[in-house]
């Protein structure tokens, strides 16, 4: 797993209670401390007899804190000093028993005493059996929660181990890790903004069940979209045929053809501070499809395509105020065509890549990416995860829109990269922080 900027040296609270989904608390812990994060686990004396806190201590390389007492460090009592030092706490996964006390404000174990001494962002993550989720007490103890600006992850619908099937089941991991990022990311440098993200490769029909599309997997576009939310903005994803999950958080309007994606783009980007045209839409649509599926016959068959509407092109005749990034997927020439498409559109920036380089661009998670800016600005950035490229995209968008500091959050995020390869050596000036997009309430 790549590191993630948000959790870039945050001090995760993960609380541990005494479900029997408490064993995928440990893959959380996995996937928060790979992605950057310094978590520290708490647990409920009903999670050790599920889970056993060795396993937490072997992934985090940090104490497990399970008796209030305990003294952290010498001047430190645990159930306090967790609290007052976290980012952010998780508890996943939640019992009823725990939601009661987080509701009531008890104090009698290490979770609900973190909880009360804290003021960082705290997610609840509920997992129990179907029928006492749906106790009136339940709910009206997460309605507590809520109320009070707890985020409340719902769980998934399954089977349980009661044996019956409904909603009960913890979120997944993968699941928590992206509620985490979004808890996080409240107050990051594009809070209150409105960004739009287009991903995937549109179809245009030839008949009922052939299409003409290209290989777009989206994942660029969710790059930036998640990216985005990790740091505050309020993200409308409009994603064209894509096999990926929703990202948590990010409203998500999913399209097929371009004549959709235009219309779903014209009607987010008024208003809008942003708006990142990752999607590879199709130049060209059959003029005329079947209506009904077409047979094979030993004759050719000829198609006669014309053009589908140029999204950035409209949404600059129509006058937006939305800072405006098209991308270039090109097999030659790079530079050349994306500056001509950068000034032929009227785009702010460009992102450029070449799709026939190895381990890079369509499907593949890594990219290699030239920005071009109608500033003059052209940066080159070495072969990266997918998200990391985003991040890169949105320090230059922040950076047009002003206010964006010196050394944006990739050139910090590739600075704490090498200092965790020094383990943990060199000086301030050669290693900056990792990036801290503000401390959520």
């Amino acid at each position: 797993m790549p590191l993630i900027p948000v959790l870039q040296d945050k001090r995760v609270v993960l609380g541990v209670s005494g479900s029997i989904a408490a064993y995928k608390a440990v893959a959380l812990a996995s996937a928060l401390t790979q992605a950057g994060a310094l978590v520290d686990v708490a647990m409920t004396h009903e999670a050790t007899e599920l889970v056993r806190p060795l396993s937490f201590q072997a992934i985090t390389h940090r104490p497990v804190a399970v008796d209030m007492f305990h003294l952290l460090a010498e001047t430190e009592i645990g159930h306090v000093s967790l609290g007052l030092n976290a980012d952010a706490i998780v508890v996943a996964p939640a019992t009823a028993h725990t939601l009661a006390k987080l509701a009531l404000g008890l104090a009698d174990d290490m979770i609900a005493t973190t909880v009360l001494a804290s003021r960082a962002p705290v997610l609840v993550a509920p997992a129990m059996d179907a029928n006492m989720y749906q106790h009136p007490t339940v709910a009206e103890h997460l309605e507590v929660l809520r109320q009070r600006g707890c985020a409340i992850l719902e769980p998934g619908y399954g089977h349980l181990a009661s044996g019956l099937v409904g909603r009960g089941r913890l979120a997944e991991p993968e699941t928590i890790l992206e509620a985490v990022r979004a808890v996080l990311g409240r107050r990051g440098d594009l809070a209150g903004w409105q960004v739009v993200v287009t991903a995937g490769g549109t179809q245009e029909p030839i008949d009922p069940v052939r299409f003409v599309s290209n290989r777009s997997s989206g994942k660029m576009g969710f790059a930036l979209a998640e990216a985005a939310r990790d740091r505050g903005a309020h993200v409308i994803l409009i994603a064209a045929n894509v096999a990926l999950p929703d990202p948590y958080g990010v409203e998500v309007r999913r399209v097929r053809t371009a004549q959709e994606m235009a219309e779903q783009v014209l009607e987010a980007v008024p208003g809008a501070d942003a708006l990142l045209m990752a999607a590879a839409v199709a130049d060209y649509r059959p003029e005329q499809p079947a209506e009904h599926k077409l047979k094979k016959r030993s004759e050719e068959l000829a198609l006669r395509l014309v053009p589908t509407t140029d999204i950035l092109a409209s949404t600059a005749r129509a006058g937006f105020t939305a800072l405006r990034v098209g991308f270039a997927a090109e097999s030659e020439h790079l530079l050349e065509h994306a500056r001509a498409k950068l000034e032929q559109k009227g785009l702010d920036l460009i992102v450029a890549n070449d799709v026939t380089l190895p381990g890079s661009g369509f499907g593949a998670d890594d990219n290699k990416v030239t920005i071009l800016g109608r500033d003059g600005l052209e940066r080159d950035l070495p072969l990266l995860p997918k998200l990391q490229v985003a991040y890169a995209v949105l320090d230059q968008v922040r950076r047009l829109r002003g206010g964006a500091p010196d050394v944006g959050s990739f050139d910090r995020l590739r600075s704490f990269d090498r200092l965790r390869m020094s383990g943990g050596r060199g000086d301030a000036e050669t290693y900056s922080s990792p990036p801290d997009f503000g401390r959520p309430t």
